[in-house]
């Protein structure tokens, strides 16, 4: 399944999963105005108890009706696409823990949701990725480093550079990081 095979799911299974198909969804938030995306999701989830993944999904289509989930992935990899290779490799990986982790493409990178983000895959520069984990209580090593610049949104940063460096070690921090994120 694609990305957008998967959002078109996603998308399908909203009514029975949120309780409203996206149009309604929408109609409601027209008439709110959130500075930060956070709080249009942080909304969603408190005032209508979507789940986090479905929340920042409605949010971002609300807001970026010109904009879909592959043209945001196509600009992420403008200039980068030597990249790609990495980023499919990972989304191959944690598409197979199970049905239940969502991919969601934003302006600058990608959020790998369970109940919550789990993971999330920046193209940092023009040769690496870096991906942010969140496995508390891991200790840091030269290769699964301190979050830097993902702050708390994170607790690990890999950096990638290479679609072999996405080997058994990552795949093992992936599923760490995606068992604790239920």
């Amino acid at each position: 399944m694609n990305k957008d095979e998967a959002l078109q799911k996603m998308i399908e299974n909203m009514p029975e999963k949120t309780g409203k198909a996206l149009e309604e969804w929408m109609k409601i938030l027209q008439s709110k105005s959130f500075e930060k995306h956070s709080e249009g999701v942080n909304f969603l989830k408190k005032e209508h108890n979507v789940t986090h993944g479905y929340a920042n999904t409605i949010y971002t289509l609300s807001k970026k009706e010109d904009t879909t989930p592959s043209e945001l992935i196509d600009n992420q990899f403008k200039g980068k696409e030597v990249l790609f290779p990495i980023y499919e490799r990972i989304v191959a990986i944690v598409k197979e823990f199970g049905d239940d982790v969502t991919i969601t493409p934003k302006k600058t990178s990608v959020s790998l949701i369970r109940k919550k983000q789990f993971a999330l895959i920046k193209p940092a520069t023009k040769t690496r990725i870096d991906l942010g984990l969140k496995i508390k209580d891991k200790p840091i090593t030269d290769r699964l480093e301190n979050s830097g610049p993902f702050g708390t949104m994170c607790t690990h940063r890999v950096r990638l550079t290479d679609v072999n460096e996405v080997d058994n070690e990552l795949k093992i921090w992936l599923m760490e990081a995606y068992e604790k994120a239920n």
